[in-house]
């Protein structure tokens, strides 16, 4: 379908600046990002602009004369469709339908739209489908031009029964509760496997970004997994969970979450609640940013400000959060330089490149310093009775020597965290360690 993309620019939010609000995003990023959208679900796109409105209609957010422009433009390329980068009311977006006589998508429609595209999941379909229903539930009125009419009312003369648009509308809360009773479902699911993995307790990664910020190219450069990694918004929608190896031997989750994006609908946010707490239990988050992108402070500002909404505050995510700068095989030799010294000097930042591979051992080894806190020297005995031990032991610390003894017994040399050797003193049943020297004797 060929299609007409608009971005609204209200001149009356452009007041005086707010020094505390995050980086503006330029509108020219705003048009290549709904243009991005509208691309994801194969639309053509006949043409494209950016409109400034100075005072918002209430009945149909443009002025006459821009409305006049943009049946023009509709005209003249023959197109069907328009998309508007900017939520619309429904008596807004039936009224432009009518003075276009086409099909009007505003952007909270064009990413459920999306969504809907991209859910492969039981689990991602449902939460579309919750957050598609809750988004039409105000949009009956326009869908549909039978909804005055009235049913008849129970007895034999009948009564003033039910309007067509009740009757409607509670079929959709029916099926919305529907929704939500299956959602807790999943989310009981989702805690009964964390629980499960608390049990044999692998640290979690997630990874966190805007849209397009190469989380699942990073995921399938650290994993080898075959994860969907193309260049386009929401490539990606269900979560993957990947289980690997570090370098320096220890074990750790990771997983891959849907892309976030500026001005994403409160309604998505809370269906896919189930799926984003995976990211509250992890123990780091790294935040992927495109670093090739002109507007990437503003799309970290968006990221940051969702992570706020699910619970993770500023104090929290100093802590928790490793930026990770990504594409930079896409800057220029002496930007890219820059950039890499630049990230050299603070803590909580590695430059990479997820296509070429250049920072990506570096970035492995402070996941790994991160996670694994001080590590303590230990020496154990495993006891032929306990073998079993040696595949949770060589999951969970690092292993710089084995001796195989004569007896059937097993001699470690390990380096592992104060907790885990807590945990190793229960699980081989002793309460003191065995010193090296003793074994010496």
């Amino acid at each position: 379908m060929r299609a007409v993309v608009i971005v609204p620019v209200l001149k009356a939010a452009r007041g005086k600046p707010d020094p505390a609000a995050p980086a503006p995003r330029s509108d020219e990023a705003r048009l290549e990002e709904a243009i991005g959208l509208a691309r994801a679900i194969d639309l053509t796109i006949a043409a494209s602009a950016i409109v400034p409105v100075s005072q918002p209609k209430p009945g149909t957010l443009l002025g006459t004369g821009k409305i006049a422009e943009i049946k023009a433009l509709l005209d003249e390329h023959d197109a069907g469709l328009v998309i508007v980068d900017h939520p619309l009311t429904p008596v807004q977006q039936r009224n432009l339908e009518k003075e276009w006589a086409a099909k009007v998508i505003d952007r909270t429609g064009l990413i459920l739209e999306i969504f809907g595209r991209r859910a492969s999941t039981k689990e991602g379909t449902l939460q579309v489908e919750l957050a598609h229903l809750n988004y039409q539930r105000g949009r009956l009125v326009r869908s549909w031009t039978h909804l005055e009419r009235q049913r008849g009312g129970a007895g034999f003369m009948g009564g003033p029964g039910e309007t067509q648009i009740e009757a409607d509308r509670r079929v959709l809360q029916d099926k919305i509760v529907k929704l939500e009773r299956e959602l807790e479902q999943v989310r009981r699911t989702r805690q009964l496997h964390r629980s499960k993995r608390k049990k044999v307790p692998h640290p979690i990664v997630a990874l966190v970004g805007y849209t397009n910020a190469g989380k699942s190219t990073l995921f399938n450069r650290i994993t080898g997994a075959g994860v969907l990694a193309e260049d386009m918004l929401f490539a990606t929608l269900d979560p993957t969970l990947r289980r690997m190896k570090l370098p320096q031997g220890r074990t750790v989750i990771l997983s891959d979450t849907v892309g976030f994006i500026s001005n994403l609908p409160t309604h998505l946010v809370a269906a896919f609640r189930a799926t984003l707490e995976e990211v509250l239990e992890a123990d780091l988050i790294l935040h992927v940013r495109d670093m090739s992108d002109p507007d990437n402070a503003a799309q970290s500002s968006d990221v940051l400000r969702i992570l706020a909404d699910l619970g993770i505050d500023e104090k929290d995510g100093a802590e928790r959060i490793l930026e990770v700068w990504n594409k930079i095989d896409r800057l220029e030799p002496e930007a890219r330089e820059a950039l890499v010294q630049k990230a050299g000097t603070q803590p909580n930042v590695m430059a990479v490149s997820a296509i070429s591979g250049e920072g990506v051992d570096a970035l492995l080894a402070e996941i790994n310093r991160r996670l694994s806190g001080v590590l303590v020297d230990r020496d154990v005995i495993v006891p032929v009775m306990q073998l079993q031990l040696l595949p949770w032991i060589y999951d969970h610390s690092i292993v710089d020597a084995r001796e195989d003894l004569e007896d059937g017994n097993v001699r470690l040399e390990l380096r592992l965290t104060e907790t885990e050797a807590a945990e190793l003193d229960r699980r081989l049943g002793i309460g003191q360690r065995p010193a090296r020297e003793d074994w010496e004797r």
